[in-house]
């Protein structure tokens, strides 16, 4: 920490900048008397050189002398920003009080993650007993299973807790687990024994998460991977580590377990009834039968031991119309940001934004649908728009609903008012 606050304080004096500016400005002028062959001038100006990098060394040597003896206080910003460094938590993570942020973060989760209020509360809780003290510290964070549909924010909650705990999505290690559905496979997870192919590159795991300590783990489609992968996990979600091919023991005792999984989609969806797969106005009967199902499916795919050593089986309800139209906002999010980057900006009328939510709203495939509606109705047109006109850098968009009402238009808006243009 020192060493990294004295760095930071070196400045170089001004009468050392200038002199080695005036060094530079003698050796083109030299350059340029050789060139022209003027020689007596030349060795005037390389004996002026020679002088002023006399001088600039005996002003670097007294500046040396001096810049040691100095002494700068080390303040507790300073550690934080050097600890930060070592361990990869930002900065301000590590100076701001957690407590105020573990209380608040069931609020910020859910306004990244909409409709899925239960399931964010179960993983906040088991975050908040981790970080108080009351979870055994030999274990990881937490480890949950994600269940439900396709498109209800199942990995989207991971990439928000990745972004809540440790201020970035690279801190996501994403694994898809029916790349090890074969026996052989297993092994890459932890890295191949020795004497096989590979042997010193390490695990896509363990290496992973010994570059990055604190991370989210997710493990996507968990129930297509091979049953000994079950057996390896049992080591980390007990003991909190993982022993790679090279020996190595690997910390997870700050990661964050997520898997995710389809078990008992397919069986409710037959009987077209449950938790995920109708409105919220589904009785209670329904909601029970859904968890037996569920739980039936769980039983059957893992082991006892396995999901004994889960902290928590999350199922994720389906997204109903009024959820769709709340994640719109923040799906065109991104494509605000790209538009602002290229030096123009976009509004949307209500409705267009209740044409493009109306068109992107299916029960079955969640919020996926969105984004392909986003894609046909928004960014398509607009492109075609911004190629046929060249708008200048500043202009602002304004998408509406068209006069047949089965798409939008796009306008370029002006001060005075809207010019339109197709």
């Amino acid at each position: 920490v020192g060493a990294r606050v004295h760095l930071k304080n070196i400045h170089v004096p001004k009468h050392i900048e200038e002199m080695e500016k005036k060094i530079e400005e003698l050796k083109e002028l030299k350059n340029q008397a050789v060139k022209n062959q003027q020689y007596e001038k030349a060795a005037d100006l390389r004996d002026q050189e020679t002088r002023m990098q006399r001088e600039l060394e005996f002003a670097k040597q007294e500046w040396e002398r001096e810049s040691r003896t100095k002494r700068y206080p080390v303040t507790e910003e300073d550690i934080a920003e050097v600890v930060a460094m070592m361990t990869g938590i930002p900065v301000q993570r590590v100076a701001q009080s957690e407590s105020k942020r573990l209380v608040h973060m069931a609020d910020d989760l859910r306004k990244m993650v909409i409709g899925q209020d239960e399931a964010v509360e179960k993983v906040v809780k088991a975050i908040q007993r981790n970080r108080v003290g009351l979870k055994d510290p030999k274990k990881p964070i937490g480890t949950f299973i994600f269940l439900g549909p396709t498109g209800v924010g199942k990995t989207e909650l991971a990439k928000a807790l990745a972004r809540y705990l440790f201020d970035t999505e690279d801190a996501l290690i994403r694994i898809d687990m029916s790349e090890y559905m074969e026996k052989f496979s297993v092994s890459r997870l932890i890295g191949a024994p020795p004497g096989y192919v590979g042997y010193e590159e390490g695990g896509q795991l363990t290496e992973r998460v010994r570059r990055k300590p604190y991370s989210v783990v997710l493990l996507d489609e968990i129930e297509k991977a091979h049953p000994d992968v079950y057996n390896i996990l049992l080591q980390v979600l007990d003991d909190g580590q993982l022993t790679d091919g090279l020996g190595r023991k690997v910390d997870f005792k700050n990661t964050l377990i997520i898997m995710t999984s389809n078990i008992g989609v397919r069986q409710l969806k037959d009987f077209g009834q449950g938790v995920g797969f109708a409105t919220k106005a589904r009785q209670e009967a329904a909601e029970e039968h859904a968890r037996s199902v569920i739980q039936n499916a769980l039983k059957r795919t893992f082991s006892p031991e396995f999901l004994n050593r889960i902290d928590d089986v999350i199922i994720f309800n389906s997204l109903g119309r009024e959820e769709i139209f709340k994640i719109i906002d923040i799906t065109l999010k991104d494509l605000h940001q790209r538009l602002e980057a290229m030096g123009y900006s976009l509004e949307l009328s209500e409705k267009a934004k209740d044409f493009v939510a109306e068109r992107g709203f299916d029960p079955q495939f969640g919020a996926r649908p969105l984004h392909r509606a986003i894609q046909k109705y928004i960014e398509d047109p607009l492109a075609e728009f911004i190629l046929n006109t060249n708008p200048p850098e500043g202009a602002v968009f304004h998408a509406d609903l068209n006069d047949s009402g089965d798409g939008l238009s796009i306008t370029l808006k002006k001060e005075e008012g809207v010019e339109s243009s197709k």
